[in-house]
């Protein structure tokens, strides 16, 4: 199973979503949960939706993957617990054998054009496959929040191999960059090609945009800025 929820630089999201893509993976469930933020998506259809995560399977050269994509995470401790461990036991019931849950690491202030990708595992056999995929181990420190260190800690619960993969990211909300680059370690483990003409656009767009601004700033005057005036990236 690739985990790739909402998170930091919306890493695990946009990864998922384009293999998801690629692979025309099919949905076969839904999880609801009164943990999810009171919010419903407004659809172009003109109607709406409750928030939720879904599973999708495809297979690959033999491989049966599962997907975990969703709108958002729960949003209390309390939730993520619960929500977490059940997401492991639900996999764990399918026959699930291994886990991979996508991330963003917050290295620093600054954009990376071509961030490493980190990661933590609960199994050596899988730190030593994932490291053969360019995957650094041991090159970090701090904590995982919600979904992306919560369900490899309860696979090792339910004795599943699971590893948190992690592109390095820094301020932006959507970090097309990290995405990309745990994409590509993504690819050669579940032996699929990719689809992300998309990625490599708005990576473009978002080194333009970074540099305009970085050029507007060094040729600007800072005591003739005023507060409406300054430019920010969130």
């Amino acid at each position: 199973m690739i985990v790739g929820l909402p998170g930091i630089g919306n890493v695990g999201n946009l990864a998922a979503e384009h293999i998801r893509k690629s692979t025309k993976a099919e949905r076969f469930a839904t999880l609801y949960s009164p943990y999810f933020l009171h919010q419903t998506i407004m659809l172009r259809s003109g109607g709406l939706r409750l928030v939720s995560n879904r599973f999708y399977h495809f297979n690959s050269k033999g491989k049966s993957v599962i997907l975990l994509l969703g709108d958002t995470q729960a949003s209390s401790s309390e939730g993520q617990y619960e929500i977490n461990e059940l997401i492991v036991k639900f996999f764990k019931k399918l026959g699930g054998k291994k886990i991979y849950a996508i991330g963003g690491y917050n290295a620093s202030n600054k954009y990376t054009e071509s961030p490493n990708v980190f990661g933590v595992s609960t199994d050596k056999k899988l730190k030593e496959e994932l490291e053969k995929h360019g995957v650094k181990f041991g090159k970090i420190t701090g904590t995982i929040w919600g979904s992306a260190g919560l369900i490899p800690a309860f696979a090792r619960k339910y004795k599943i191999p699971a590893a948190c993969v992690m592109g390095e990211t820094g301020f932006l909300e959507i970090d097309a960059s990290a995405a990309r680059a745990v994409l590509r370690i993504m690819e050669s483990i579940i032996g699929v090609k990719v689809d992300s003409d998309n990625l490599d656009k708005l990576k473009k767009e978002t080194e333009r945009v970074i540099k305009e601004i970085e050029s507007s700033i060094e040729g600007h005057d800072p005591s003739k800025t005023t507060h409406d005036q300054m430019p920010y990236i969130r």
